[in-house]
This record gives structure tokens, C-alpha cells and sequence, in this order.
């Protein structure tokens, strides 16, 4: 399947995730969502991938955001959780919003999008993320 969007996000020393839109034969999208961790032996990586397919966008998004806003405003409402934002980004690297990679996909047209409109800075080639 044809990856047409990639970004990736370090989150610490081992752990990088990877949001993938990627086309099927019959010009639809899906969204791989991957965690990679670096084994503690130094033997490879772990990889743990979810599917989220178009149907599911919206309830995702929206539970996600919910979870996270639970967390935010009703377990740790001191946190000051804009301390991380600068941690593990490249500096050509901008931290994603799930919202808007998901939102990107549902209003994608199939002839809009190509690989080569795909942005350049912290795309990660289909390629790469199969080899962890």
C-alpha cells in the first residue's frame, strides 16, 4: 500500500512513533499509528502498530482528546505539561496533532495527494518504518 504522508515523533531515548497515511489499491485511506522501542540489549526494536480506518476517525479523535483532557484537567490539573514540548524534536521536526493528520486524511481527494506533495521535513520514507 502507498504511503502519500509520514511524521515522526521522538518520544525519549528508545521510544519513536510513527503516524503513516498510506492509499489502498482502491484510492481510500487508512492511518497506521506505530510505536517503536529500542530493545534494552541494543538487539533490534519492538514495534507495536495500530490501523485506523476512515470509519473510525471521528471516534477516535474524539476519544483521544477526551482521554488526554481527563488526564490534563481531572488527574493532574498542576502538571505543567508544556515543559515536554520542546523534548526529542528535531529542530526541522514540528510536534504532530493527531486532529490534524487525521482531519488531513478524511478531506484528502485521491488525485490531490501525492507522494511528492508529501512534506519533506520529517518524512520518513514507507520503507524506513517497515525496517524497524
Amino acid at each position: 500500500m502507498e504511503s502519500v504522508y509520514s511524521k515522526r515523533i521522538r518520544a525519549g531515548k528508545r521510544r519513536t512513533y510513527f503516524f503513516d497515511v498510506r492509499a489502498t489499491r482502491g484510492n481510500d485511506y487508512y492511518l497506521t499509528i506505530t510505536e517503536s522501542r529500542k530493545r534494552f540489549n541494543d538487539d533490534g526494536y519492538d514495534r507495536h502498530k495500530i490501523f485506523l480506518y476512515k470509519e473510525d476517525f471521528n471516534k477516535f479523535s474524539k476519544a483521544l482528546g477526551e482521554a488526554v483532557d481527563y488526564v490534563k484537567t481531572e488527574l493532574m490539573p498542576d502538571f505543567d505539561f508544556d515543559a515536554y514540548n520542546h523534548e526529542y524534536v528535531d529542530a526541522a521536526e514540528e510536534a504532530v496533532d493527531v486532529n490534524e493528520v487525521i482531519a488531513a486524511a478524511t478531506v484528502a481527494e485521491p488525485s490531490a495527494v501525492t507522494v511528492s506533495e508529501a512534506p519533506s521535513a520529517g518524512h520518513v520514507a514507507s520503507e524506513e518504518v517497515d525496517k524497524w
